[in-house]
């Protein structure tokens, strides 16, 4: 009998001694958004947009062009039989230099796009754990890895604001 009072008792005397555990104080961010919705990065696409305009229209150009070629080769009827071949020897090389061109452009546009992201990923990570320390949080989970979230806990808006005023455009 003596046994049986003393497991409760131990069982109290231990759980007294653990201090109360502290809860967990949770934010859920959409980090995606979060970059692309920035004053600066909204800036940066305007600006990757018009740098290469120019060879945009210049795509577009090679494109009317090689379209027209196709729409007179697909009737050969009003075509001589030497003005088709070279039309068709023109329409080939004409593609492969608008493809030639399209891929150097997508590149260039690719990479440039990827600095611009990693810098504006980098300094939203900055942002974002300065705006975790003044609201007290525990952990910032994004959106892609959160099955269910209550939308209070969401503070996308917030870091976007955040990045804005430290990082202001110039």
């Amino acid at each position: 009998m003596l046994r049986n009072l003393a497991l409760p008792a131990l069982v109290l005397a231990v759980a007294a001694s653990v201090p109360a555990a502290a809860q967990t104080k949770i934010a859920i961010i959409n980090t995606q958004r979060a970059v692309l919705e920035t004053a600066e990065m909204k800036k940066a696409a305007a600006d990757l947009e018009a740098k290469f305009k120019p060879q945009t229209t210049e795509i577009e150009k090679r494109t009317k062009e090689l379209q027209a070629i196709q729409a007179k080769l697909a009737d050969p009827s009003k075509l001589k039989p030497e003005e088709g071949a070279d039309l068709q020897a023109d329409g080939q090389r004409k593609q492969r230099v608008l493809q030639r061109l399209t891929e150097d452009i997508q590149n260039q546009v690719d990479q440039e796009r990827n600095e611009i992201l990693q810098r504006g990923g980098q300094r939203m990570q900055e942002v974002v754990s300065k705006l975790a320390e003044e609201k007290g949080l525990d952990m910032v989970i994004d959106v892609s890895n959160a099955v269910f979230f209550k939308p209070v806990l969401e503070i996308t808006n917030e870091a976007i604001a955040a990045y804005d005023k430290k990082f202001p455009l110039k």
